[in-house]
């Protein structure tokens, strides 16, 4: 496997990032914090190999993103939209199904199999690993980990989550569960 590399300058991550910075709002940094951290596992399960570094950035950019623009638990179809429109309206030329794969299957519990396996695992198992706030690992170390969450704090990121679990389903209760259902795959 290959080096952990950690990259704190990512010119497309924040090209992507200024149109929906202001809707994001004060959870800005937190998001950007996860997103810099998912690229950077990502990529070291490609074996840092820049031919995907473009597609994995902008999926992470926007694989949570529905949450504040629709306001929806349910956020992985408003993110994978907003991304395919962006897509085509900027013609950055990334591959549809592989940027759709990425930002849908980011939650799936069991290994993904299927049409670009590769980089869609990768960033699957980036996101287990953040979202588990390292306790997931997928191979890494936790001193790796430790390199990556001291490179981007967490600046309240699970926080951030739980509240808007909170506030867009009524209910820590009943939020739960519609994040379970709505973007949680087997």
């Amino acid at each position: 496997m290959a080096e952990i590399i950690i990259k704190t300058d990512r010119p497309r991550v924040e090209m992507l990032f200024a149109k929906y910075r202001d809707v994001i709002g004060n959870d800005y940094m937190g998001y950007r914090n996860h997103v810099y951290r998912n690229i950077t596992y990502a990529m070291y399960f490609l074996d840092n190999d820049e031919q995907y570094e473009q597609l994995v950035e902008t999926a992470f950019v926007y694989h949570d993103l529905g949450l504040w623009t629709d306001k929806e638990l349910a956020y992985l179809e408003p993110s994978e939209a907003i991304a395919l429109a962006d897509n085509q309206t900027h013609q950055w030329g990334l591959d549809p199904d592989a940027l759709r794969g990425a930002i849908h299957w980011h939650h799936k519990i069991s290994p993904y199999t299927g049409p670009h396996q590769k980089v869609i695992e990768a960033c699957r198992k980036a996101d287990w690993i953040d979202a588990s706030m390292g306790n997931v690992r997928k191979g890494l170390s936790k001193e790796q980990i430790r390199r990556v969450e001291a490179a981007f704090p967490n600046e309240g990121f699970h926080k951030t989550l739980l509240r808007l679990t909170k506030d867009l389903g009524g209910s820590t209760v009943v939020g739960s569960i519609k994040v379970t259902l709505g973007i949680v795959k087997l």
